[in-house]
């Protein structure tokens, strides 16, 4: 399995980014997808995921600003991320978790918000 991201790059305060995750190999169904993200000198942290039943779960400093969505027929997640602040500035992870715990990374893609 592996996952390819896209979409990032820098823009100003209060502006969008859509970032895309796509899936291929084999898998039947996953448990979680969804992103992370890691600024410098912090841990990983959440900021959202969605899971095969479709329920979402943000990170309390994005909601109602971020907003994740799939296409199960293209194993793809995306992050809709609109009123970017300084502090979203990250690298920001594409997450898979299979049946079973198996989990994956994708490479990371930068977003950079700043004036």
């Amino acid at each position: 399995v592996q996952l390819q991201a896209s979409g990032g790059g820098l823009v100003q305060p209060g502006g969008s980014l859509r970032l895309s995750c796509v899936a291929s190999g084999r898998f039947l169904r996953f448990i979680n997808m969804g992103w992370y993200r890691q600024a410098p000198g912090n841990q990983r942290e959440l900021v959202a995921v969605t899971n095969s039943g479709g329920a979402t779960n943000y990170a309390e400093s994005v909601k109602g600003r971020f907003t994740i969505s799939r296409d199960n027929a293209e194993n793809t997640v995306y992050l809709q991320m609109d009123s970017l602040k300084l502090q979203d500035t990250a690298v920001y992870y594409c997450y898979l978790k299979l049946p079973g715990g198996r989990q994956y990374w994708g490479q990371g893609t930068q977003v950079t918000v700043s004036s």
